[in-house]
């Protein structure tokens, strides 16, 4: 089983699985608390090479639609006359364990990772900075980008880097609030209050309809299809498929792989007719673009953006904020 149904199926078999697995959760949420009170009573001490950083966050592995908040707060600090740099991770690419300034132009996802190849797919005009060594990236983009803002995407848990501001999402009525591996949580969720503002409260992130576009951009509308996907949660993507095409056939063929799935497995296609039209995310899309196969087959991108409402209110706080 992958990770998301070990911990949201209510099959005996996950039940069975989540009940091993809570004392290492245990032993996991203590070693956490640990870390985290070696910087909260100052025994550690976070650096601060650049400011402001703006850290967009969360307390699960995975699928909270970080991204996609990422690229909006950077719209609105873009509108509001800042310059903005977007810090990645990188996972699981080359330049991950340390950082690295991307060049112009498009990202290999291989190469930067399939967040950072994704963000400039979408925004083009942005820089960024990858890797895990967020503080190295924080003075790499010092030097580079003094005036800008970093804006990191996820970054919450990485303690040793000063962040000026925190957002973070959380669902506000977790089916499973565990620690890993017994659930998704990447420290304790009462640790929520270490974040300068949770969404949902009182400010909420609204969700487009998946818009679907050919890899050339058009506007799709198929009435059958194919899901392919390498996400944290993927029956939420499938869901929000369902009910923008809720007259495609209902027999819809799917291949679910783990988050982060470079998706260059020769067999990938294998559960797919060779005509049939293959919805992806645009996560998924920047890793299968350099497959040398992919001419052969038909695919759809969804894309979604998101929204915090009320706007005006999330952007009094970011300007009350950024500016003290």
């Amino acid at each position: 089983m992958l990770p998301h149904e070990v911990w949201a199926d209510t099959g005996a078999k996950a039940r069975t699985l989540r009940a091993l697995a809570t004392p290492l959760s245990w032993l996991y949420s203590a070693g956490w608390q640990v870390y985290l009170t070696t910087y909260s009573m100052g025994l550690k001490t976070p650096a601060s090479p650049h400011r402001p950083v703006i850290c967009v966050g969360s307390l699960v592995v995975g699928g909270s639609g970080k991204s996609p908040l990422t690229l909006y707060v950077a719209k609105l600090l873009l509108e509001m006359g800042k310059e903005v740099v977007i810090g990645c991770s990188g996972y699981g690419s080359p330049h991950a364990e340390a950082a690295a300034i991307a060049p112009q132009g498009p990202l290999l996802a291989s190469e930067w990772g399939d967040e950072p190849a994704m963000i400039r797919w979408l925004s083009p005009s942005l820089p960024i900075v990858v890797g895990r060594n967020r503080v190295l990236a924080a003075s790499l983009v010092h030097d580079r980008y003094p005036d800008a803002a970093l804006l990191m995407d996820d970054g919450f848990q990485h303690l040793p880097l000063t962040k000026q501001l925190t957002v973070i999402l959380d669902d506000p009525n977790p089916a499973n609030s565990k620690c890993l591996p017994a659930g998704p949580y990447r420290e304790p969720r009462r640790n929520r209050s270490r974040a300068d503002l949770v969404i949902p409260g009182s400010i909420k992130l609204v969700r487009s309809p998946l818009r679907i576009v050919d890899t050339e951009g058009n506007a799709a509308n198929p009435d059958r299809y194919g899901v392919l996907c390498a996400l944290g949660e993927p029956s939420r993507f499938q869901r929000e498929l369902a009910e923008r095409f809720p007259n495609a056939i209902a027999d819809v063929p799917t291949s679910t792989l783990p988050d982060h799935d470079p998706l260059t497995d020769s067999n990938l296609w294998d559960c797919f007719s060779d005509d049939l039209p293959i919805v992806v995310t645009a996560k998924d899309w920047v890793k299968l673009r350099e497959r040398t196969d992919i001419s052969q087959r038909k695919i759809l991108i969804a894309l979604q953006e998101v929204a915090l409402e009320p706007r005006t209110e999330f952007e009094s706080w970011l300007k009350r904020s950024f500016n003290e």
